[in-house]
């Protein structure tokens, strides 16, 4: 878009900000530097959206690690249905608050997919659109896996139509529907993995980001994709331990951007290069 009733050119970036290019003839935007240009943010800067994302970072790892561990930890009793449905009915508070940090991570994950889209987008946009793509299926994935987790507070309830099984079915069904939200996690791993490996080679090329933090991200996107095949291939393995690697990345970019940021020249200098001369 241009306008030219201005003194200057002002045209939009595909990377979302304002070029104003001063013309022969009118007043340089710098004294003495015609032709000179200047990058303004449209509306947030580059660096409010990484301190947003380092925070979003720090509430989803509270958030997941209170829902996705320590509360199905205390409710699952591996292999005995009636110790889960017995914990379940007894630890209703927990077992809601779990559901609920769950929310909130999620909430936190599309966020920060759009966190990502613009702080990753002047490396390259197709890659980045990838990234979004796949971090939304594996919320989307994981999502559907959290159904599982909230069924068995309707399967153990007192509801008329549930006489119509017997104590044992109930406890049965209440065990296999926190299975399959286990087994919805992780196969949500492979698409959050994927969407990492990207993460890190965008991180790794943009020149405004640490390389080492590209490449731990990368390693922990490996490392959930393994997880994935390995659960699926060989399940009797265990493969917790192929999720540290990303959960200490994310920690530490959590960390990066908060006290960090991004290096803005650069960023924006990437966003210009990105750009075409002129959009009308």
């Amino acid at each position: 878009m241009v306008d030219r009733t201005s003194p200057h050119l002002i045209h939009i970036t595909r990377a979302g900000y304002l070029i104003v290019s001063a013309t022969v003839g009118s007043p340089s935007i710098k004294q003495g530097m015609e032709g000179e240009q200047k990058i303004m943010p449209r509306r947030l800067s580059i660096q409010t959206y990484a301190r947003i994302g380092g925070v979003l970072f720090l509430v989803s790892l509270v958030a997941g690690g209170f829902g996705e561990g320590f509360a199905p930890g205390q409710l699952i009793a591996t292999g005995d249905a009636a110790a889960t449905a017995r914990h379940i009915l007894n630890s209703d508070a927990l077992f809601r608050v779990g559901f609920a940090c769950y929310l909130v991570e999620a909430l936190c994950d599309v966020a920060l997919t759009v966190v990502f889209y613009v702080l990753l987008r002047p490396v390259n946009l197709i890659v980045t659109l990838g990234i979004v793509l796949f971090r939304l299926m594996a919320t989307a994935t994981f999502a559907f896996g959290e159904l599982f987790y909230f069924a068995p507070s309707l399967i153990v309830g007192n509801d008329t139509y549930l006489k119509s099984f017997s104590p044992d079915q109930l406890n049965t069904l209440t065990l296999l529907s926190l299975n399959l939200y286990g087994v919805g996690g992780v196969i949500s791993l492979v698409f959050y993995g994927v969407a990492s490996i990207g993460i890190g080679y965008l991180m790794f090329r943009s020149g405004y980001f640490p390389r080492i933090l590209g490449v731990l991200w990368a390693i922990g996107g490996a490392g959930f994709v393994l997880r994935t095949f390995a659960d699926v291939l060989v399940p009797n393995i265990p493969t917790v331990i192929l999720q540290v690697p990303q959960i200490l990345a994310i920690l530490i970019l959590a960390v990066w951007l908060l006290a960090k940021g991004v290096n803005a020249a650069t960023w924006e200098a990437r966003a210009q290069a990105q750009a075409p001369v002129l959009l009308s």
